[in-house]
């Protein structure tokens, strides 16, 4: 898989995610497709571990094992998803370039980066969720890939063009997020700062939220955090406001690229952000895979949709696909019933690591 990154991306994926530099990585430009990638190396490893996973052992096996040696899926040649994750996978959600993982995921064809996804073994039902980014359409690897490259580069340029960033928050529950973005966008213009960016961009968990924007925006809030009843803020690693209309300029050059790729319907539900929603069919996914772009997170509300169910009725068994375990950490708190049935697979992590 790393192989045809770098003959997609032009440079060596692998060596910068486990070599660094840091900084490189964590410009959009990289970050995307190393969670792409990685995350679709990560479902790789989840079909050689499938007879630990999902055999006759039952639910006692699944969260039990420790994961395999780190390289193994990320020298490994490029093959189909195991059909029984497939078969029994009912959702699927991929948080923001994520998706591209899910859709990718959901046509067991190629290509899926930050993904979750899981298996309910007594029921034969899978879940299936993203960091992403996690499961959906059918879009071969090396066309998949190129789109992520497009849509990521488009978003460094728009994110270089204006000194913006994003701001995470935990809130007490008299937090009014929207009147503190408000008064943000006040300071902004008392700077002369014209038409000013200061929104929500990502719905995470109750109490939650990215707020995204001008810096001097964000600046101003980390400022008067207790003003607003924010308990925690902290500024993400990011090269931009990404989720809001300062990525505007991204919009076309993602869309013109995905009017060339054939999308197909997908095997089993995929969520997308923008609503929270469902899709639908083929051109609701181009559709929204563009919105997404400047459109919030609902990662949240994701979460409800996903999970609903009637009252006694059992969770499936949920993975997440991918870099860091921080779906699972926002699953847990949404749902703690969910989250127990919750396993992470990641294909750059080691035996040793996993027990440590």
């Amino acid at each position: 898989m790393y192989r045809l990154a770098e003959k997609v991306l032009g440079y060596d994926l692998l060596s910068l995610c486990l070599e660094g530099p840091r900084d490189a990585l964590d410009r959009t430009q990289h970050c995307q497709p190393a969670v792409f990638v990685a995350s679709l190396a990560a479902v790789e490893k989840l079909n050689h571990l499938q007879p630990e996973v999902s055999g006759r052992g039952g639910r006692a096996g699944v969260g039990r094992r420790r994961l395999g040696p780190a390289r193994a899926a990320a020298e490994a040649p490029l093959g189909s998803v195991c059909p029984q994750v497939v078969e029994r996978c009912v959702a699927a959600a991929g948080y923001s370039v994520g998706e591209f993982a899910a859709l990718v995921f959901a046509g067991a064809l190629d290509f899926a980066e930050g993904a979750w996804g899981t298996i309910d073994v007594s029921r034969e039902r899978t879940t299936a969720l993203s960091c992403a980014h996690i499961y959906a359409a059918s879009l071969f690897l090396s066309v998949a890939l190129y789109a992520v490259k497009v849509r990521a580069e488009a978003m460094q340029k728009a994110a270089e063009a204006v000194p913006s960033g994003m701001l995470s928050v935990v809130g007490r529950r008299e937090a009014n997020y929207k009147f503190a973005c408000l008064e943000a966008r006040k300071h902004c213009e008392s700077l002369g700062i014209e038409n000013p960016v200061c929104t929500v961009s990502n719905y995470l968990f109750p109490d939650s939220r990215v707020i995204a924007g001008h810096l001097q925006a964000l600046e101003f809030l980390q400022e008067n955090a207790r003003k607003y009843y924010f308990k925690r803020t902290k500024m993400l690693p990011v090269s931009g406001a990404f989720h809001t209309r300062l990525m505007e300029p991204a919009v076309e050059p993602l869309a013109e690229v995905l009017k060339s790729i054939e999308i197909q319907k997908p095997l089993f539900c995929v969520y997308s952000n923008v609503d929270g929603k469902k899709y639908m069919h083929s051109k609701h996914i181009q559709k929204l895979l563009v919105k997404q772009v400047v459109s919030p997170v609902l990662w949240e509300q994701t979460m409800h949709s996903v999970y609903e169910r009637k009252q006694g009725t059992e969770f499936p068994y949920t993975y997440e696909v991918g870099p860091g375990n921080q779906l699972g950490a926002i699953l847990k708190q949404c749902n703690l019933k969910a989250w127990k049935q919750y396993k992470h697979v990641d294909a750059l992590e080691d035996e040793e690591a996993a027990e440590t």
